[in-house]
């Protein structure tokens, strides 16, 4: 079994003391590739160097999240697009929306956004796209540059039926996280994941985030790693109805497909 996991921030601090224990760990568990999520002006930087160091089995996003909105300046931009250069560097984002946490005000939210849609259309590279309580807002942006973006992928999808069929008529494709193993917040998760086309379906672990909470016997601790990309696509065929080869073949063929990463 390969696996690919769209979506590891493995820049963040809590990986600096054993970050190559846990690429072991996911080589060992069947993650072949990943991709290094950047999501702001510090660690975008960070996350092509790390896949740089990895060839072939690391590779990057340059963005800034709309939490980091903030920060987004024209010397930002720039730094954003020379990133862009890389051949390492496979998607524009993390960026997009969120309205739930507020960290940046709204205004500076739509501006970096929009001028990373930009980057998109100017590179022809894919989206790593990020929306939490900004539906329409949103939408409303990526209609402005309906026509001239090229594959979307909603990363960490938690939003309703309603948001997800919004995504899927427009062709974007779905990144579903351990929040499917959330009995709290994700039980929604486990009936949507059957509407969505295996074309459009990629799996990532968003660690050291969202730490499957179905892992048995549970870690000791609450970071999550790519290792347990293998728990996410067993819980996920489970509730498609598929077996986990299939689940896990077609996740990593989409993936290779939407990053145009080496098979």
């Amino acid at each position: 079994m390969q696996l690919v996991d769209i979506g590891a921030n493995l820049t963040h601090d809590s990986f600096d003391h054993d970050r190559d224990a846990v690429l072991a760990r996911a080589r060992e568990s069947g993650v072949a590739q990943m991709v290094i999520t950047g999501a702001s002006r510090e660690h975008s930087p960070l996350a092509l160097k790390l896949a740089k160091q990895h060839p072939g089995v690391l590779f990057a996003t340059a963005g800034v999240h709309p939490h980091h909105a903030s920060e987004y300046t024209a010397e930002c931009d720039a730094e954003l697009r020379e990133l862009h250069t890389h051949a390492e560097v496979v998607a524009v984002g993390e960026c997009g929306l969120d309205y739930f946490r507020d960290f940046s005000p709204r205004p500076s939210q739509r501006r970096a956004f929009e001028q990373q849609l930009q980057i998109a259309v100017d590179t022809a590279k894919p989206l790593f796209l990020h929306q939490r309580d900004a539906h329409a807002d949103f939408m409303a942006m990526m209609n402005n540059f309906d026509g001239r973006l090229g594959p979307a992928v909603v990363h960490c999808f938690t939003g309703t039926r309603e948001e997800l069929f919004d995504y899927l008529d427009r062709d974007w494709h779905i990144g579903i996280t351990g929040w499917l193993c959330d009995e709290r917040r994700g039980q929604h998760l486990r009936e949507l994941v059957k509407s969505i086309p295996a074309n459009r379906l990629m799996i990532e672990t968003d660690a050291p985030y969202l730490l499957p909470r179905t892992i048995r016997p549970a870690p000791p601790h609450r970071r999550n790693e790519p290792m347990y990309l293998a728990h996410i696509v067993e819980e996920l065929a489970r509730d498609r109805g598929e077996d986990v080869a299939t689940a896990a073949a077609n996740s990593t063929a989409t993936a290779r497909a939407f990053f145009r990463l080496p098979g």
